[in-house]
């Protein structure tokens, strides 16, 4: 199972570690090695995981519930993919699985935009299954029926089901990652990250 600590699913990057990476091409280089392995390992999880959306899921997080296999969302809880609005490309976010749930066009619309999602519209589209009040709870008890059906079974249908998946982000995903790269070296990027860790006042 799959949740947040606190009261955000992922709450998105941190403006501080977004201006350290600006600043350090090998930590840079390794965050986001690490984001493809976290996008891999749960395109090629092979035990059905279920995600207990409890808060706001945003960016890398927004891809989380996207690579989840069955997916309860608190109603005041949303997701979106901010990652333009930040001078960045939306490369480990939401863009690189929306497709496959939504049509192409609303993908594009909620990507370009970084238009938040609310808990009912995520469901109306097909990016979570159920709202529900205590998402935990009903993950929980999701995710206990699962475990009593055959190991085996239980696998290798996800694994059917998700040779399609992984297939889609391999596709993208490369350049994805190349594109963001490149977005993190951008004096645009640099200037929002200057005065969004401005001190205030």
């Amino acid at each position: 199972m799959l949740t947040g600590a606190g009261r955000a699913f992922s709450a998105g990057g941190d403006f501080a570690y977004l201006a350290e990476l600006a600043q350090d091409a090998d930590l840079l280089a390794k965050t986001i090695a690490h984001g493809r392995d976290i996008v891999l390992g749960m395109a090629r999880c092979r035990v059905p995981v279920v995600a207990a959306v409890n808060g706001p899921a945003v960016g890398l997080g927004c891809s989380l519930v996207a690579l989840s296999d069955i997916v309860y969302i608190a109603p005041d809880a949303y997701l979106a993919d901010p990652h333009v609005q930040v001078v960045l490309v939306a490369a480990d976010g939401g863009p690189l699985t929306w497709p496959l749930h939504i049509s192409l066009m609303l993908a594009k619309e909620y990507a370009l935009t970084g238009q938040r999602i609310a808990a009912q519209r995520a469901v109306e589209l097909g990016l979570a299954n159920h709202v529900a009040a205590d998402p935990v709870a009903e993950a929980v008890a999701c995710a206990q029926r699962i475990m009593k059906l055959p190991q085996q079974a239980v696998e290798s249908t996800k694994r059917v089901l998700n040779i399609h998946l992984e297939r889609a982000v391999l596709a993208s995903l490369d350049y994805a990652l190349s594109a963001e790269h490149q977005s993190f070296t951008t004096e645009d990027f640099r200037s929002i990250v200057t005065r969004l860790t401005a001190p205030k006042g």
